[in-house]
Protein backbone atom coordinates (compact mmCIF):
# COMPACT_ATOMS: atom_id res chain seq x y z
CA UNK A 1 0.00 0.00 0.00
CA UNK A 2 2.64 2.39 0.48
CA UNK A 3 4.57 1.53 -2.11
CA UNK A 4 1.49 1.82 -4.22
CA UNK A 5 1.06 5.43 -2.86
CA UNK A 6 4.41 6.71 -3.59
CA UNK A 7 3.84 5.81 -6.90
CA UNK A 8 0.62 6.99 -7.42
CA UNK A 9 2.38 10.54 -5.50
CA UNK A 10 5.32 10.35 -8.19
CA UNK A 11 2.55 10.26 -11.36
CA UNK A 12 1.04 13.18 -9.46
CA UNK A 13 3.83 15.04 -9.08
CA UNK A 14 4.85 14.69 -12.78
CA UNK A 15 1.30 15.74 -13.31
CA UNK A 16 1.20 12.04 -15.81
CA UNK A 17 -2.63 11.51 -17.14
CA UNK A 18 -4.85 10.76 -16.16
CA UNK A 19 -3.72 13.06 -13.02
CA UNK A 20 -7.23 12.57 -11.37
CA UNK A 21 -6.77 8.92 -11.04
CA UNK A 22 -3.41 9.21 -9.31
CA UNK A 23 -4.57 12.08 -7.34
CA UNK A 24 -7.15 9.36 -6.03
CA UNK A 25 -5.09 6.64 -5.15
CA UNK A 26 -3.10 9.36 -3.41
CA UNK A 27 -5.65 10.00 -1.31
CA UNK A 28 -7.03 6.99 -0.75
CA UNK A 29 -4.19 5.08 -0.21
CA UNK A 30 -3.03 7.36 1.87
CA UNK A 31 -6.14 7.93 3.99
CA UNK A 32 -5.85 3.70 4.41
CA UNK A 33 -2.24 4.02 5.82
CA UNK A 34 -3.45 7.06 8.33
CA UNK A 35 -6.64 4.47 9.35
CA UNK A 36 -3.84 1.74 10.10
CA UNK A 37 -2.09 4.60 12.42
CA UNK A 38 -5.25 5.68 13.82
CA UNK A 39 -5.82 2.06 15.09
CA UNK A 40 -2.24 1.33 15.96
CA UNK A 41 -2.56 4.17 18.12
CA UNK A 42 -5.56 2.97 20.24
CA UNK A 43 -3.42 -0.35 20.27
CA UNK A 44 -0.19 1.00 21.83
CA UNK A 45 -1.30 3.71 24.09
CA UNK A 46 -4.23 0.51 25.39
CA UNK A 47 -1.04 -1.60 25.89
CA UNK A 48 1.34 1.29 27.73
CA UNK A 49 -1.73 1.76 29.96
CA UNK A 50 -1.91 -2.23 31.12
CA UNK A 51 -4.04 -4.29 28.63
CA UNK A 52 -1.60 -6.64 27.24
CA UNK A 53 -4.67 -7.90 25.32
CA UNK A 54 -4.23 -6.15 22.28
CA UNK A 55 -0.92 -7.94 21.93
CA UNK A 56 -2.48 -11.15 21.99
CA UNK A 57 -5.20 -9.75 19.71
CA UNK A 58 -2.42 -8.86 16.86
CA UNK A 59 -3.49 -4.97 17.45
CA UNK A 60 0.27 -4.30 17.54
CA UNK A 61 0.70 -4.18 13.65
CA UNK A 62 0.13 -2.09 11.11
CA UNK A 63 -1.43 -4.52 8.69
CA UNK A 64 -5.38 -3.76 8.33
CA UNK A 65 -5.79 -7.66 7.64
CA UNK A 66 -5.29 -8.37 11.54
CA UNK A 67 -8.03 -5.83 12.31
CA UNK A 68 -11.19 -6.98 14.93
CA UNK A 69 -13.53 -5.83 11.64
CA UNK A 70 -11.66 -4.97 8.17
CA UNK A 71 -15.09 -4.42 6.48
CA UNK A 72 -16.08 -1.76 9.33
CA UNK A 73 -13.14 -0.55 9.62
CA UNK A 74 -11.39 0.01 6.29
CA UNK A 75 -13.70 -1.41 3.50
CA UNK A 76 -16.70 0.82 4.75
CA UNK A 77 -14.38 4.09 5.23
CA UNK A 78 -12.59 3.59 2.31
CA UNK A 79 -16.32 3.28 0.14
CA UNK A 80 -17.90 6.00 1.76
CA UNK A 81 -14.85 8.59 0.98
CA UNK A 82 -14.92 7.50 -2.17
CA UNK A 83 -18.47 8.29 -2.70
CA UNK A 84 -19.85 10.96 -0.48
CA UNK A 85 -16.04 12.62 0.59
CA UNK A 86 -16.88 11.86 4.17
CA UNK A 87 -14.32 10.62 5.99
CA UNK A 88 -15.84 7.93 8.22
CA UNK A 89 -13.64 6.66 11.54
CA UNK A 90 -13.33 2.81 11.47
CA UNK A 91 -13.04 1.07 14.80
CA UNK A 92 -11.48 -1.98 15.14
CA UNK A 93 -9.30 -2.03 18.45
CA UNK A 94 -11.02 -4.26 21.07
CA UNK A 95 -9.83 -3.10 24.74
CA UNK A 96 -10.58 -4.22 28.26
CA UNK A 97 -11.39 -1.28 30.17
CA UNK A 98 -10.14 -3.80 33.27
CA UNK A 99 -7.20 -4.61 32.49
CA UNK A 100 -6.02 -0.71 32.83
CA UNK A 101 -4.18 0.29 35.20
CA UNK A 102 -6.38 3.15 35.94
CA UNK A 103 -9.93 3.79 34.72
CA UNK A 104 -9.15 7.29 33.38
CA UNK A 105 -6.85 5.60 30.99
CA UNK A 106 -9.87 4.83 29.11
CA UNK A 107 -9.65 8.24 27.74
CA UNK A 108 -6.07 8.68 26.77
CA UNK A 109 -6.81 5.24 24.57
CA UNK A 110 -9.74 6.68 23.04
CA UNK A 111 -7.71 10.21 22.41
CA UNK A 112 -5.10 8.26 20.87
CA UNK A 113 -7.11 7.81 17.34
CA UNK A 114 -8.13 11.57 16.77
CA UNK A 115 -4.95 12.77 17.62
CA UNK A 116 -3.27 10.94 15.47
CA UNK A 117 -5.63 11.57 12.94
CA UNK A 118 -4.37 15.84 13.97
CA UNK A 119 -0.56 15.02 13.45
CA UNK A 120 -1.13 13.60 10.46
CA UNK A 121 -3.34 16.61 9.28
CA UNK A 122 -0.53 18.74 10.45
CA UNK A 123 2.25 17.02 9.07
CA UNK A 124 0.12 16.37 5.28
CA UNK A 125 -0.85 20.37 5.87
CA UNK A 126 2.93 21.33 6.61
CA UNK A 127 4.11 19.25 3.19
CA UNK A 128 1.22 19.88 0.48
CA UNK A 129 1.16 23.73 0.72
CA UNK A 130 4.66 24.62 -0.70
CA UNK A 131 3.98 22.26 -4.01
CA UNK A 132 1.86 24.19 -6.38
CA UNK A 133 1.72 20.87 -8.25
CA UNK A 134 -1.08 17.84 -8.23
CA UNK A 135 0.94 15.47 -5.95
CA UNK A 136 0.56 19.44 -3.45
CA UNK A 137 -2.90 19.20 -3.90
CA UNK A 138 -3.79 15.44 -3.35
CA UNK A 139 -1.20 16.01 0.15
CA UNK A 140 -3.65 19.12 1.28
CA UNK A 141 -6.82 17.47 0.78
CA UNK A 142 -6.04 14.53 2.35
CA UNK A 143 -4.77 17.12 5.02
CA UNK A 144 -8.67 18.56 5.08
CA UNK A 145 -9.73 14.92 5.58
CA UNK A 146 -7.67 13.81 8.39
CA UNK A 147 -8.62 17.07 10.35
CA UNK A 148 -12.64 16.16 9.21
CA UNK A 149 -11.93 12.81 10.58
CA UNK A 150 -10.81 14.26 13.87
CA UNK A 151 -13.59 16.22 14.79
CA UNK A 152 -15.99 13.71 13.28
CA UNK A 153 -14.63 11.25 15.55
CA UNK A 154 -14.79 13.28 18.79
CA UNK A 155 -18.56 13.83 19.06
CA UNK A 156 -20.00 12.35 22.21
CA UNK A 157 -21.61 9.55 20.30
CA UNK A 158 -21.36 6.07 21.26
CA UNK A 159 -19.19 4.02 18.72
CA UNK A 160 -17.40 7.53 18.02
CA UNK A 161 -13.81 8.24 20.15
CA UNK A 162 -15.26 11.18 21.91
CA UNK A 163 -17.86 9.44 23.53
CA UNK A 164 -14.93 6.61 24.83
CA UNK A 165 -13.11 9.85 26.26
CA UNK A 166 -16.05 10.74 28.34
CA UNK A 167 -17.29 7.06 29.43
CA UNK A 168 -14.95 6.42 31.90
CA UNK A 169 -16.63 9.20 34.09
CA UNK A 170 -20.32 7.93 33.20
CA UNK A 171 -22.41 5.83 35.97
CA UNK A 172 -22.85 2.10 35.13
CA UNK A 173 -26.60 2.53 34.83
CA UNK A 174 -26.56 5.10 32.42
CA UNK A 175 -23.56 2.86 30.11
CA UNK A 176 -26.17 -0.21 30.66
CA UNK A 177 -29.52 2.17 29.32
CA UNK A 178 -27.56 3.10 26.60
CA UNK A 179 -26.00 -0.61 25.76
CA UNK A 180 -28.68 -1.41 23.27
CA UNK A 181 -28.46 1.93 21.29
CA UNK A 182 -24.47 1.43 20.64
CA UNK A 183 -24.24 -0.59 17.64
CA UNK A 184 -26.97 1.86 15.73
CA UNK A 185 -25.85 5.65 16.88
CA UNK A 186 -23.19 6.06 14.33
CA UNK A 187 -25.57 4.66 11.65
CA UNK A 188 -27.76 7.33 12.94
CA UNK A 189 -25.27 10.05 12.63
CA UNK A 190 -23.93 8.78 9.44
CA UNK A 191 -27.36 8.90 7.84
CA UNK A 192 -28.12 12.69 9.24
CA UNK A 193 -24.54 13.77 7.38
CA UNK A 194 -25.69 11.91 4.39
CA UNK A 195 -29.16 13.05 3.85
CA UNK A 196 -29.69 16.23 5.33
CA UNK A 197 -28.89 19.17 3.20
CA UNK A 198 -25.67 20.93 5.35
CA UNK A 199 -25.83 18.67 7.99
CA UNK A 200 -22.03 18.16 6.89
CA UNK A 201 -21.17 21.52 6.45
CA UNK A 202 -20.11 22.34 10.20
CA UNK A 203 -17.19 19.42 10.06
CA UNK A 204 -15.74 20.72 6.83
CA UNK A 205 -15.80 24.33 8.22
CA UNK A 206 -14.15 23.17 11.70
CA UNK A 207 -11.71 20.87 9.06
CA UNK A 208 -11.09 24.25 7.22
CA UNK A 209 -10.33 26.05 9.96
CA UNK A 210 -7.57 23.52 11.16
CA UNK A 211 -6.16 23.43 8.08
CA UNK A 212 -5.44 26.75 8.14
CA UNK A 213 -3.94 26.71 11.85
CA UNK A 214 -1.16 24.25 10.33
CA UNK A 215 -0.83 26.22 7.70
CA UNK A 216 -2.19 24.12 4.84
CA UNK A 217 -3.51 25.79 1.86
CA UNK A 218 -7.27 25.86 1.39
CA UNK A 219 -7.11 26.36 -2.61
CA UNK A 220 -4.80 23.23 -3.06
CA UNK A 221 -7.01 20.93 -0.99
CA UNK A 222 -10.36 22.27 -2.70
CA UNK A 223 -8.04 21.52 -6.05
CA UNK A 224 -7.61 18.08 -4.86
CA UNK A 225 -10.82 17.61 -3.38
CA UNK A 226 -12.01 18.17 -7.18
CA UNK A 227 -9.89 15.39 -8.74
CA UNK A 228 -10.33 12.85 -6.47
CA UNK A 229 -13.23 12.88 -7.68
CA UNK A 230 -12.65 12.62 -11.15
CA UNK A 231 -15.19 10.22 -12.12
CA UNK A 232 -17.57 13.43 -12.06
Amino acid sequence: MVVATAGAGIAAQRGATPVGVWVFLVVLGGWVITLCLHEFAHAVVALAAGDTSVRARGYLTLNPARYTDVTYSVVIPIILLAVGGIPLPGGAVLVEPGRLRRHWYASLVSAAGPATNLIAGFVLAILGAPLLSYLGAALSFLALLQFVAAVLNLLPVPGFDGFGILEPYFSPRFKERIRPLRPWLPLVVFAILWSVPGASSWIFTAGYRLLDLAGGSRSLAQVGAGLFRFWS
